[in-house]
């Protein structure tokens, strides 16, 4: 499938995938200097390139595991990028470690993953069917051990 990919400067890198099986493509900072991401903060990184997904598409925006290992995550994982949205892509990341991070100019920042919408058709119901679960909310199934 292709993806549009209009570069915003030209020095922005293009996502990319870093092998033949990998399902996200990473993303890269586009910054004109280091940013400084101190624990707790969170800042909204620029990419370079904004893009045109097809209808019925849309762009999950997700932590590296390279990234999380140091604290480093996107605070909304998945985002997500609609098909009609044409702005550059911009990517939430959340210092969730002890340590300031520093960002810098081309690093991978996040992973991309393009995914198919099913779009629900709602309809309003006085009465839902019945299950086994019922109105049972979280932890109602069980804590797993």
């Amino acid at each position: 499938m292709q993806v549009l990919i209009k570069k915003l400067r030209d020095d922005a890198m293009v996502p990319a995938y870093q092998t033949d099986q990998s399902a996200g493509a990473d993303v890269f900072a586009c910054l004109n200097e280091a940013v400084t991401l101190h624990p707790g903060e969170i800042q909204m990184i620029p990419t370079g390139f904004a893009m045109a997904l097809p209808q019925g598409y849309e762009a999950q925006i997700r932590p590296r595991s390279g990234l999380g290992s140091k604290g480093i995550s996107v605070p909304n994982a998945p985002g997500t990028i609609d098909a009609d949205y044409r702005g550059e892509v911009r990517v939430i990341l959340i210092n969730l470690g002890k340590e300031p991070f520093v960002i810098r100019h081309h690093d991978r920042i996040a992973q991309m993953v393009i995914a198919p919408v099913i779009r629900g058709v709602f309809a309003e119901s006085g009465e839902l069917p019945e299950t086994v679960r019922g109105e049972g909310g979280f932890g109602s199934t069980g804590t797993g051990r």
